[in-house]
């Protein structure tokens, strides 16, 4: 059964942390502008951005080694480190302007102060001191601390120094302005608040079918109510692929010559949970360490302290697995549904050059619990398997793109495919994902509001919105500085 076509100006799929923000972006930008909200599940923030299926951590590339890649000759490379660090800030101050405007009724919870480190041990421990001279180089790493005396590490992390040999070698770097982030709560207060804004409306329980841009270059969607079984047509100038894993089969569907040559390669995870409040409360940071050869990032090894419903909350992992879903309420299907003649070739080439990927996450599936507790063990010596609960993470999906010299690469981030007109947009990936969604949205503006973007009133409301917009945060230390005590202040950090 069909209704009438609705005519809105933008049309978001998906109820995340994307699609919020690029959503109040918008209504501040313009709030004449009609925004339809389609998710299909029954709340919003309930797959990437929910607090347990994201690692909460404020992504600054602190603690994160695999953002600061070494070179050949042994320098380190923090271009990619720095663009990070700039992004959180940029989002933090998003954050602060809306709290400020009393925009968004969220908890002071939502964002909390803790301690971001980097744990390593034996022969990473010169290249972590290498990453720590080349980093505090910036004034963005200001107040970073190193160092290799098992004293001083026992004092940052006694959980983890506990039981562990005194003569091994270990090194840690600890940042104090690391945080704490409940993106699932962040996202809802959003959605709170765009539902209250003139013509936004939000559908949950609506599953967006098939989208075709018509001669007027307007987007028509089919968008079915799983309640109902009704199908609805909607027909937008704009839409915005935010569905997490969900984006990719839309993006394949737009015919977009784009997204043609795109694939996915889905990678589930598994966090252990501590259920002993007593050891819960014997740590007090995020320790991200070194991940194994061949693991994806987001598999990256981390001991984190978490707020989630006000409640404290320590996870050891991920532990990665496979699986052919691009959702965690997605179906079996959603890899081999993907699958396209452009982007066949470019899926199986990056399969073969990824090989050791292939081989960890089968090793990670085959694991035991008796296995898990003795990875954890690499952070917590005196770990005992009761004192642990497996819990299941969140699904990502990585890029796959066509490359001229190795026919498909498996891209580690994430990434935005806009069509040529501007009319269509689409986000694809992974980490740091929604720790600098604010500055991924704004990529969304330039491209595809061009000509607004360039207006005085869009350049005068952004600079509002973003105090340093135009400015350059990563060369401007005295910008960074400003904004920080700003952010820190309003976020109560």
């Amino acid at each position: 059964m069909f209704e009438r076509i609705a005519t809105v100006d933008v049309v978001l799929v998906g109820a995340g942390i994307m699609s919020a923000t690029l959503g109040m972006l918008l209504k501040e930008l313009q709030p004449d502008i009609s925004i339809s909200i389609f998710e299909r599940l029954d709340m919003a923030a309930a797959e990437s951005s929910d607090a347990w299926n994201n690692a909460g951590t404020g992504h600054s590339a602190f603690c994160e080694l695999n953002y600061t890649p070494q070179r050949p000759d042994g320098t380190i490379d923090t271009k990619k480190a720095v663009k990070i660090a700039e992004s959180f800030e940029v989002s933090k101050e998003f954050w602060a302007y809306m709290i400020e405007q009393q925009l968004i009724d969220v908890p002071e919870s939502f964002i909390r102060k803790v301690p971001h480190m980097s744990f390593v041990h034996d022969n990473d421990v010169d290249f972590l001191r290498k990453r720590y001279e080349a980093l505090t180089a910036c004034h963005l790493f200001k107040g970073m601390q190193y160092s290799d005396d098992f004293n001083v590490l026992k004092q940052w992390m006694p959980l983890m120094m506990e039981g562990r040999n005194p003569n091994q070698r270990v090194a840690a770097t600890r940042m104090d302005l690391g945080t704490d982030v409940n993106f699932g709560t962040l996202t809802r207060c959003m959605f709170n608040c765009l539902k209250k804004m003139g013509d936004v409306q939000l559908f949950f329980n609506h599953e967006v079918r098939t989208l075709k841009q018509d001669k007027k270059k307007r987007w028509r969607l089919q968008v079915k109510d799983m309640d109902t079984g009704k199908v609805r047509t909607v027909a937008a100038r704009f839409v915005f692929l935010g569905a997490g894993g969900g984006s990719l089969p839309l993006l394949l569907k737009s015919r977009i010559p784009e997204g043609k040559g795109f694939g996915g390669f889905p990678v589930s995870g598994q966090w252990l949970r501590c259920v002993n409040e007593q050891i819960i409360a014997e740590h007090n940071a995020k320790v991200y360490g070194q991940a194994p050869v061949g693991s994806p990032p987001m598999s990256v090894p981390h001991l984190d302290t978490r707020f989630i419903k006000d409640k404290r909350e320590l996870l050891f992992g991920p532990y990665a697995g496979f699986t052919t879903k691009f959702l965690k309420q997605g179906s079996w299907l959603d890899m081999i549904k993907s699958l396209r003649f452009k982007n066949i070739f470019p899926m199986m080439a990056a399969g073969w050059n990824n090989i050791p990927l292939t081989k960890y996450l089968i090793q990670q599936v085959r694991q035991s619990p008796e296995d898990r507790i003795e990875a954890l063990k690499e952070f917590v010596p005196t770990a005992k398997l009761e004192d642990w609960k497996l819990e299941v993470a969140g699904q990502r999906v990585q890029v796959i793109k066509k490359d001229e010299k190795e026919g498909g690469i498996l891209e580690f981030g994430t990434e935005v495919v806009s069509a040529a007109d501007g009319s269509l947009a689409a986000l694809l990936g992974a980490s740091p994902g929604a720790s600098t969604a604010v500055s991924i949205m704004m990529t969304v503006l330039d491209r595809c509001f061009k000509e607004e973007m360039q207006t005085p009133e869009w350049q005068q409301k952004m600079k509002q919105i973003i105090p340093s917009y135009g400015g350059s945060l990563g060369s401007d230390a005295k910008l960074c500085a400003e904004v920080r005590a700003y952010t820190s202040r309003v976020l109560k950090l």
